[in-house]
């Protein structure tokens, strides 16, 4: 008999992915954020110097695993087609900004470790924000998009069940396999929707962190404030990567 796949088995799926350890190391390094400032207030410096070492480490580290990840917005940009010219124009704004984002954040991490001049690791940052930052707007603006045609969808669907129960004129058997994948298609059009919106929260957290290098203020900079914003990004990614099949 065949062993069924738990939950360890996902896991070792997971974090074979490329995605799957960043969100984890992404998790690491967002905690260890707000267990620097906790420490800190606290009155345990030294401590706090440990957890900030493990969130520098880890930010250095995720920018290593993303090394040629610019090059999928690229290919996204060269190949992609979309049926009207709305929605390409976001596509190709948004996989600019990407591209730009990943670009600049490799940039970003050899001069943080002083191969190329530290003194551009600033410059560097602020342009992989702000690609991130118009990346994401794009995004965003194609899933809230998607979201209102899939409600609307879902929608018609729900009305043709309707019509098919109260007054098909179709066989029972017929009438029955129509409801099913009329039903069929709702659960994927609502399990789209929670995707989503999953996205849809990353790209706002990730926004909010964007906002550092962009318009720094109190409230953006402050620890809780990153925190809650890197581990809200983390999760709803965990979320998405996490493999729900394994064949």
């Amino acid at each position: 008999m065949a062993r069924k796949n738990d939950s360890l088995d996902r896991f070792v799926v997971f974090l074979a992915k490329r995605d799957g350890i960043d969100k984890l190391v992404k998790t690491f390094q967002y905690t260890s954020k707000m267990a620097h400032w906790y420490l800190l207030q606290n009155g345990k410096p030294e401590l706090a110097a440990r957890w900030k070492n493990w969130e520098v480490s880890c930010g250095l580290s995720r920018k290593c695993f993303r090394t040629g990840r610019f090059l999928t917005g690229f290919n996204a940009i060269r190949t992609t087609q979309y049926p009207n010219w709305k929605w390409q124009a976001l596509a190709v704004v948004g996989n600019s900004g990407e591209f730009i984002y990943f670009f600049f954040d490799h940039l970003t991490w050899v001069s943080r470790i002083n191969l190329l001049d530290s003194k551009l690791a600033d410059k560097f940052c602020y342009i992989s924000a702000f690609g991130e930052a118009v990346s994401y707007i794009c995004f965003t603006i194609q899933e809230l998009t998607a979201l209102t045609r899939e409600r609307k969808a879902e929608r018609q669907h729900l009305k043709e069940i309707e019509a098919l129960l109260t007054g098909s004129q179709l066989d029972k058997e017929t009438t029955s396999k129509k409801i099913r994948e009329k039903r069929a298609a709702i659960s994927v059009i609502r399990f789209q929707r929670v995707m989503r919106i999953c996205a849809i929260s990353s790209f706002a957290a990730d926004f909010i962190i964007d906002l550092v290098e962009l318009s720094p203020s109190p409230f953006v900079n402050h620890a809780i404030t990153l925190g809650i914003s890197g581990l809200t990004s983390a999760w709803t990614g965990w979320y998405r990567a996490w493999p729900r099949e394994l064949k």
